[in-house]
């Protein structure tokens, strides 16, 4: 059954000014600009509830709107999948405009005035009936409106409630299920309080992470505190005992905005749909990681976007690569029970260029090469055992025989495969010539394959049995 979210928040509207540049300002050291299209995408906790209704939840965003042009234009791009219940605020909306060049912002503009909320709580916000809430603070003064303070606090008790905090904003309400600050807003927000202990000067270490959180759990009453950490994962901590820390797994190379808005309304639905804590912050940081490597909040320009796909990942790694004029190198295979040979290959891949793609036949295009009782390590292992190599920086799955039409919309500069195709033209050859690749063979550690140990450990099972 679809649970409903409720977000309670400041909504921003994000403008991307997309332009070419070719000379300096006569009068400055600076660029001049020629102004192409304007990309109109939420943010703040407009983002984090277009999203949550990404995971497939009904969400209702309740949020401060101005009486202004610009809140017209962000309402308008929430009202196809979100619920919009606006409060009136003698603010005008924030709306912050990056003026980017080549995929490079060069400067941000931030214009509208925070206000005060003008009326009372809308008694339709009490009929909801969501199943978790999430509190996106952007610190525009929503949390610290009392009759927003008291709803939430009326519904911590019995809802999940999720507190994405910031430095300007306010506390969250004693009973919230989790809070989702990032180690900075951690550590700064530990160390004010009456009575802190000392932090370490760097601050961002996992003894001072770790410190800050606990004091966080006592002061805000709170279930628990989350800290993002970005690339180190996410530590958590119940107030008590050892944290706990979640790795985000693979690097992501990408646009780290509404990093943390993804981490946060990943958490509430994750909790709305029954999940422990632990599960909603070791899927939240999945979900977070993925979002950075798929280009972050840049990655769509309205509506739900769709959830971040392995080929996504491949393809910003592929665009990130390409724009900076390196190689762009492509393997790929079963790789089921991965040995000394594979690995051989995919360090050799990943010297030829600047990024290695991995494409991995799917379970069923495996089934169909090799027989039904392969693969013997399904495809989710696969991939992830693929993506802990330091030499791999992506994996795409295809359910095809061939990885041709993967190759046609990636269009790597190199094909390599193993060496066991020496002396062979390689099918993948004429696909990669339409767009000037090069397909190539590598060298191959003589001895080594999956169906000889796939053999050996049938013999191993018979020996067992005799004996």
């Amino acid at each position: 059954m679809t649970s409903r979210l409720l977000v309670v928040g400041d909504a921003l509207l994000d403008i991307d000014v997309e332009g070419t540049s070719s000379r300096l300002c006569p009068d400055a050291p600076a660029p001049v600009v020629d102004v192409g299209e304007e990309t109109l995408r939420p943010g703040g906790a407009a983002l984090a509830a277009v999203l949550a209704a990404s995971d497939g939840h009904e969400v209702v965003l309740v949020t401060p709107l101005g009486d202004d042009a610009d809140a017209g234009r962000l309402v308008a791009l929430l009202e196809p999948v979100v619920r919009v219940i606006g409060l009136e605020t003698s603010g005008t909306t924030a709306v912050k405009r990056r003026v980017r060049v080549g995929g490079q912002t060069l400067a941000r503009l931030d214009t509208g005035q925070p206000g005060r909320i003008l009326d009372r709580i809308p008694a339709e916000v009490l009929q909801v009936g969501a199943d978790a809430v999430l509190v996106s603070d952007y610190g525009r003064g929503a949390t610290r409106h009392a009759g927003v303070r008291q709803l939430l606090a009326g519904l911590a008790p019995g809802l999940p409630v999720v507190w994405d905090p910031h430095p300007r904003g306010a506390p969250p309400v004693p009973g919230v299920r989790l809070a989702t600050p990032n180690a900075a807003e951690a550590t700064a927000m530990a160390a004010a309080l009456p009575g802190a202990k000392a932090i370490s000067s760097r601050g961002d270490d996992l003894a001072s992470v770790g410190c800050a959180a606990e004091a966080l759990v006592a002061a805000w009453e709170a279930g628990a505190v989350v800290v993002t950490m970005g690339s180190r994962g996410a530590l958590l901590s119940h107030g008590h005992g050892a944290p706990t820390v979640v790795p985000a797994g693979r690097l992501a190379h990408g646009d780290a905005c509404g990093a943390g808005d993804r981490f946060a309304s990943r958490a509430a639905t994750l909790l709305a749909e029954g999940k422990v804590t632990l599960e909603a912050v070791s899927g939240a940081t999945a979900a977070a990681t993925a979002f950075v490597a798929a280009g972050g909040a840049a990655g769509f320009s309205a509506g739900v976007p769709a959830p971040a796909s392995d080929f996504d990942g491949a393809a910003a790694v592929v665009t990130r690569v390409r724009s900076a004029g390196g190689t762009v190198v492509a393997t790929g295979g079963c790789f089921d029970l991965l040995h000394a040979g594979h690995v051989a290959s995919l360090t050799a891949a990943r010297s030829l260029g600047d990024c290695l793609v991995v494409c991995l036949n799917s379970d069923a295009s495996v089934r169909r090469l090799k027989g039904p009782s392969r693969p013997v390590v399904p495809q989710a292992d696969r991939v992830r055992v693929l993506e802990a190599l330091s030499c791999v920086d992506a994996v795409a799955v295809f359910d095809e025989d061939s990885p041709a039409e993967l190759l046609q919309r990636l269009q790597p500069d190199l094909w390599a495969k193993g060496g066991d195709y020496a002396g062979v033209v390689l099918p993948e050859a004429s696909v990669l010539r339409g767009w000037g690749g090069q397909a190539v063979v590598l060298p191959y550690l003589e001895g080594r394959s999956t169906s000889s140990i796939v053999r050996a450990m049938g013999n191993v099972e018979q020996t067992e049995e005799v004996s």
